[in-house]
């Protein structure tokens, strides 16, 4: 049985294959079959999923992405990480979805299942979640990478949105977030074509916040989310919900909401401590409450 993805060049479409199937989201015993799930940082307060289909430059498929939203599940409720990084190879962040789950599917499956409505999970876990992207991002894996809150990409980073090459749209969230992201033209330009950005192309516009060096991109995340990880897991929550308003309300209505929640970090211990630890010119302490 092959898995089929197609991985877009600039005048050429390359059909690969794999042998890995991605049909059963766990073996025995509740290990991950398609990702690396660990924690990292001096303190073990990052958590780190590292997507592993490296024959299938990790395309994604139904059971890599319900394995994905299980590890997020694990970390939201682990008191000791304050942030995630998702990640890919030094080759391939993800370079697609997985065409062959797709071909056969019928508008009546898609509609009555919501086909990749699950794969939305990365966008609503209340802790900051880091994308390291080195090599392709294409399709899912560009989608997947924008619904992370902070992307750093690798030098050679690649990313684009290819649907339309395979007659279809993005179904993930692409033509939404990537608009939100670099506006209208350069999305709608990435989107009909079909054509990719590289890194650099991808900071000027907007996507990416930092290029790192291959080598040194995955620690750079990972320091980044240790900077996150230490400051109030409660109020870092409450200002990514502030940030995210920001797409999808007005401007009066996106400062209400942080006027309220600003008001809200009165109620925490945390900003209390942190307040008094800057009077007394010493490091805050927090304790998530």
């Amino acid at each position: 049985y092959f898995i089929y993805f197609l991985l877009f060049y600039p005048h050429t479409l390359i059909l690969v294959s794999s042998y890995h199937q991605c049909l059963f989201p766990l073996h025995a015993g509740g290990q991950y079959e398609y990702i690396l799930v660990e924690k990292r940082g001096e303190k073990n307060n990052v958590g780190f999923i590292q997507l592993n289909r490296p024959k299938a430059l990790n395309a994604l498929c139904d059971g890599l992405m319900r394995e994905v939203g299980q590890a997020l599940d694990a970390f939201e409720v682990d008191g000791d990480v304050g942030a995630i990084v998702i990640t890919g190879s030094d080759r391939a962040f993800a370079a697609g979805a997985d065409i062959k789950e797709m071909q056969n599917r019928t508008f009546q499956e898609c509609y009555g299942g919501n086909f990749l409505a699950h794969w939305n999970r990365v966008s609503t876990v209340k802790k900051p979640v880091i994308a390291a992207v080195n090599g392709f991002a294409l399709g899912g894996g560009c989608e997947l990478a924008m619904m992370c809150d902070i992307i750093y990409a690798g030098e050679k980073a690649q990313f684009g949105q290819p649907e339309i090459l395979l007659g279809t749209i993005p179904g993930a969230g692409g033509t939404q977030r990537l608009t939100r992201a670099v506006g209208k033209s350069l999305a709608m330009e990435m989107v009909l074509t079909g054509d990719r950005i590289s890194a650099q192309e991808a900071k000027q516009s907007g996507l990416v916040s930092k290029i790192c060096p291959v080598d040194q991109l995955v620690s750079e995340a990972v320091k980044c989310g240790e900077k996150i990880a230490s400051n109030s897991k409660l109020v870092s929550a409450m200002a990514k919900e502030a940030v995210n308003a920001a797409f999808e309300l007005t401007l009066a209505e996106g400062n209400r909401l942080e006027k309220r929640l600003f008001h809200a970090t009165f109620a925490t211990d945390d900003r209390k401590e942190g307040m008094t630890a800057f009077v007394e010119k010493r490091k805050a302490s927090f304790q998530d409450k």
